[in-house]
């Protein structure tokens, strides 16, 4: 009877601390992770330089889906939900959004299809600038400050192990102290405290939803238990246009257009899911560059960059222009990052080089490396993460390789010094940064085949790569990382997942 005791009150306080554990998490909700679309995962108990290096962090898994790719268009990003209690138990999920108009969500933990929901996938023809279907990826509601640096994204669950007993004398591996480092990010000064969120606090008895835009122009809001509608669709852009960067914000849906497909002039586009009100900004730069689409000011600021014309600030939900950079025309969605406690913004310049604004004046970039032979030609994302020593980091897809831009300060004057280059790259896409690891994915254009690269973010040493494992190209914006795992999608229509091995 004691044993029974000691047994139900042991399975009750790992429940506690995974309830507690969820409360304080932030999780990839969005398209590059956060509103600012820094692709940043600021602490990870598990993903660190030491153990990624390890046995332990491997290929998972992968699932095929039912999508049809559209001229290379296939599966978004994933957005993730690490902790949703429902009906069928504890389920960390991922959500996926395929270009036949289809939204598909996996349990991460099990491998396994959770619920998919399928929409029209619009008109049948297709192009490399207007491919059709779904475009933009699903996302989760996002706030617009920037997420805490003291955020904990770790789970109590999430031990590797090959069964529940340990060796002898340390005792069962759910409780056994994990031996990877956990790098704790730099302090915030007490200047960015307002411009900052607390870690998240995950509700356990609110509605958690899912945001799509179909190809018929249809916001679909759904919930995530089960992919049912929690409102009917509402209608928001025209059909078969080439929307990106989708993204909900204090209720306001977000989004880009791009290539005027489907008749749809190029801009910025809101959507107040209250009122229905939908308000937008026309671009006079061309096509809205990059492959994010737009980023976010932790004051709500929007930020857009275009391909022939100036980056520009607009007002939140109306979207009337509040300033704009001098012409340069853009290779890259813009990247909002703070620095000295002040937000700043970057992005590719069409000749090479990484422009860094201070956001509250765009006008003149205040940094810049300064055009680069080796530049790439293709729309791109970029990641910005701050080391453990306070360094800011600025990560840039180039032709044939990943380039690591580190930011200082000199005598008042601000300036980008070239950090470290990967080595060769057939096709580098966006990169993320998870706990001082940054994972690259080499596209694998020629080949036919991606890679995904791990490389020490401070040093630039490689330090793992998933060799053969993936068995398909891949192209666009594809990485995301929950608790030591890290996803990705390719043209062949299936999710990957790599990283520790869980106990379930």
């Amino acid at each position: 009877m004691q044993t029974s005791k000691l047994r139900i009150a042991g399975s009750l306080a790992v429940a506690l601390v995974l309830l507690a554990a969820a409360a304080w998490s932030d999780d990839w909700t969005t398209l590059g992770a956060d509103a600012q679309r820094s692709s940043w995962v600021r602490a990870d108990i598990k993903t660190a330089p030491d153990t990624v290096r390890s046995p332990d962090f491997r290929f998972l898994w992968r699932i095929d889906l039912p999508n049809e790719a559209r001229s290379g268009n296939a599966l978004t990003a994933p957005a993730l939900l690490d902790f949703l209690i429902s009906h069928r138990g504890f389920r960390s999920l991922a959500f996926v959004g395929g270009s036949s108009g289809g939204v598909f969500a996996m349990d991460t933990d099990l491998a396994r299809m959770e619920w998919e929901r399928h929409f029209p996938s619009g008109s049948s023809q297709t192009s490399a600038d207007c491919p059709g279907g779904m475009t933009a990826s699903v996302t989760r509601p996002t706030a617009a400050p920037m997420p805490s640096m003291l955020g904990i994204t770790a789970r109590g669950r999430r031990e590797p192990a090959s069964s529940g007993v340990g060796q002898p004398g340390e005792g069962a591996v759910t409780l056994k102290v994990p031996s990877a480092p956990f790098r704790r990010p730099p302090t915030e000064s007490p200047a960015r405290t307002s411009r900052t969120r607390p870690p998240a606090r995950a509700s356990l008895r609110g509605v958690t939803l899912i945001h799509a835009l179909s190809a018929e122009g249809a916001l679909h809001s759904l919930y995530a238990s089960n992919g049912r509608d929690h409102v009917a669709p509402v209608p928001f852009l025209p059909a078969n246009t080439n929307a990106r960067g989708l993204i909900v914000v204090d209720g306001i849906a977000y989004v880009a257009t791009a290539n005027e497909c489907g008749g749809v002039p190029d801009g910025v586009w809101s959507f107040d899911m209250e009122s229905g009100a939908v308000a937008s900004w026309k671009s006079d730069g061309g096509a809205i560059a990059g492959l994010g689409g737009l980023s976010f000011g932790p004051d709500g600021t929007v930020f857009a960059s275009t391909r022939e014309g100036a980056l520009v600030a607009l007002e939140e939900k109306s979207l009337n222009r509040k300033a704009a950079s001098q012409p340069a025309g853009f290779w890259s969605s813009p990247v909002v990052f703070d620095f000295g406690g002040t937000d700043h913004v970057a992005a590719l310049a069409r000749d090479g080089s990484l422009r860094v604004y201070e956001a509250g004046k765009l006008g003149q970039p205040v940094a810049s490396s300064g055009s680069q032979s080796h530049a790439g030609t293709v729309e791109t994302a970029i990641a910005a993460w701050q080391d453990a020593d306070g360094t800011r980091w600025l990560l840039v897809p180039s032709k044939q390789s990943l380039v690591a831009w580190r930011m200082t300060e000199s005598d008042g004057r601000l300036r980008l010094d070239k950090g470290w280059e990967s080595p060769s790259m057939d096709a580098p896409l966006p990169p993320i940064v998870v706990n001082g690891v940054v994972f690259a994915l080499d596209g694998g254009k020629t080949s036919g085949t991606a890679k995904l690269y791990a490389f020490n973010g401070t040093s630039g040493s490689q330090i793992w790569d998933s060799g053969d494992a993936i068995e398909a190209p891949a192209s666009g914006h594809t990485l995301s990382s929950g608790p030591g795992h890290v996803f990705l999608t390719t043209s062949a229509s299936t999710v990957y997942a790599f990283g520790f091995p869980m106990e379930h």
